[in-house]
């Protein structure tokens, strides 16, 4: 069953990552477009930019990596945290590390969920049917305000 189409920024610095994500986001036919980027600064940069210019073109959810080249994952939500057309993006943390001081680092600063990145690639399916399950229930919150 396809979803609504969504714009998703992916903020990944591993290429077999992103070629597992994006091959899953595409066969569970829910992204409409997917950008991607390499380090945190580029992240930055981008939404920065995008802010300014038009915010009809931001993206409608970002996976982020916390573990970046530059800048991190946190700094990057930091950022966005300061910007009013930013600030109410959904974000989801998608990193190697188990550790439970990095997940209440990430929901402190309110990411939406924080999910550790499979090893396997059969797995990959069920990451992208967590990020489903999120976008859904966003959907449905949205419409019932």
């Amino acid at each position: 069953m396809a979803i609504q189409a969504i714009n998703i920024l992916l903020v990944e610095d591993n290429e077999g990552d992103i070629v597992l994500l994006t091959e899953a986001l595409s066969d569970a036919k829910m992204v409409n477009k997917i950008d991607t980027l390499g380090d945190g600064a580029e992240a930055i940069d981008l939404l920065n930019g995008l802010a300014i210019k038009d915010s009809d073109t931001l993206p409608d959810l970002i996976l982020l990596d916390i573990n970046l080249p530059k800048i991190n994952g946190y700094e990057v939500i930091d950022f966005m945290k300061t910007n009013a057309l930013l600030e109410n993006i959904p974000i989801i943390i998608l990193t190697t590390s188990s550790s439970e001081l990095e997940n209440i680092k990430a929901k402190n600063l309110e990411a939406y969920c924080y999910i550790i990145k499979p090893v396997e690639i059969d797995e990959y399916v069920n990451v992208v049917s967590k990020i489903e399950e999120f976008w859904l229930s966003t959907l449905n919150s949205k419409t019932r305000t």
